[in-house]
């Protein structure tokens, strides 16, 4: 592993800044303590300092030499809301909320990058580090571009990591294409008339048409859908009445769809308003289908994937690169900035929880588990890869 000296030589720094924003998470664009922080660091280091980008995000600016040419490197701020089981010094303050996520880790890694980048940079041209809120739930990546971010700020080419827990602690993974999938919530609202549950035959059972429309939905995916083509649809909740000798008049079903390609998610959209309006219908019932696009899918652009790629062999080895990962259902809001501008999202392997200090909870290490915890070891490696992939990319 080739490390950048100078970043390794204040891995204890990056280990405190990243303990402290563990310890005190925020959620959503409330980030206001991370942005503060954030903003300090690089003002300190000589960064031009954006505050309020899209509510929140701060954006760091770092120019040198002549050349008209930008990049961007994101880190997102916000933590969950999930209730702590780590016991160590540095465990969240805040009931309730906790980085469970790694965000603590992002953002520490790109400020150690920040440091390194405005006191021994080399390079030619335009850096901007981005400093995204909201990114586990509302949008924040969207926020910030509908507030102007790559018309302030303009760019070439944007990039951003996330660790991964589960893949060897320090080696990558990433592919070109689609990484992440789209995510998209859905609820179907049934309206049919209440009776006695002994007398049936005098309402219409909205009950019984949600059960038949939860199993016509899965059709979707088996019969419409491309067997080709990636997709989920979950239906994870329904909810009627609230007796049990009475046929309520509403019930309803949500859940989830996650697709790759926005064919797909048309597709599965349209038939779950035919499929739904049609299994109503058969049972006399009233129905309305709310379909929210949270999150596109994550999809990497090629050549700026192979960039990545190239420095990611020339940090960690050739063995310690995975260049065709497997891609996952799960959802990334730095997906729209991809839409915006061409660039690459990667995962930073996490390990399998040994890292843990003690007092860490009984649960695994994994993504949104409350005895989760980012692994310190990773801030060098990240920040070394977005010094070189700015080195690379304005060199």
């Amino acid at each position: 592993m080739k490390l950048i000296e100078s970043i390794a030589a204040n891995a204890d720094e990056l280990q405190a800044i990243r303990r402290d924003i563990h310890a005190h998470p925020e959620l959503g664009y409330d980030v206001f303590r991370t942005a503060a922080l954030v903003a300090a660091r690089l003002e300190q280091w000589g960064f031009a300092v954006t505050p309020n980008v899209g509510r929140t995000g701060v954006v760091g600016t770092l120019t040198r030499g002549a050349s008209s040419r930008a990049i961007g490197l994101r880190a997102d701020m916000d933590a969950l809301p999930v209730q702590e089981a780590n016991t160590f010094a540095h465990r969240s303050t805040a009931a309730g909320v906790m980085h469970a996520c790694g965000h603590d880790g992002h953002t520490a890694m790109l400020l150690g990058a920040a440091r390194h980048l405005a006191e021994h940079g080399r390079f030619d041209g335009t850096v901007h580090v981005i400093f995204q809120p909201a990114e586990e739930a509302g949008g924040g990546a969207r926020a910030m571009i509908e507030d102007g971010l790559f018309e302030r700020f303009p760019c070439d080419a944007v990039f951003g990591l996330h660790n991964w827990p589960g893949i060897a602690a320090g080696d990558f993974a990433v592919r070109p294409g689609a990484l992440m999938a789209s995510t998209s919530l859905f609820k179907i609202r049934l309206r049919g008339a209440g009776c006695h549950a002994a007398m049936p035959h005098l309402g219409r059972d909205p009950v019984l048409a949600a059960a038949h429309l939860l199993t016509a939905l899965q059709g979707i995916v088996t019969r419409n859908r491309n067997p080709v083509e990636g997709a989920v649809l979950s239906v994870t909740q329904i909810h009627a009445g609230e007796a049990l000798n009475v046929v309520p008049t509403d019930a309803w079903l949500g859940g989830t769809v996650r697709t790759f390609s926005e064919e797909t998610l048309a597709l599965i959209e349209r038939r779950m308003h035919t499929i739904a309006a049609s299994v109503a219908s058969a049972f006399e019932c009233e129905c309305e289908v709310d379909f929210e696009r949270q999150y596109p899918a994550t999809i990497n652009d090629p050549a700026q994937t192979a960039l990545a790629v190239e420095v990611m062999r020339e940090l960690v080895g050739e063995d310690h690169v995975n260049a065709a990962v497997d891609p996952t259902m799960a959802a990334e809001d730095f997906s729209f900035m991809l839409n915006a501008r061409p660039g690459c999202y990667a995962f930073l392997g996490n390990g399998s929880g040994d890292h843990r200090s003690p007092g860490h909870g009984a649960g695994p290490c994994l993504l949104h588990n409350a005895s989760y915890d980012f692994n310190d070891a990773l801030l060098p490696v990240g920040a070394s890869y977005f010094v070189k992939l700015v080195e690379r990319f304005l060199g």
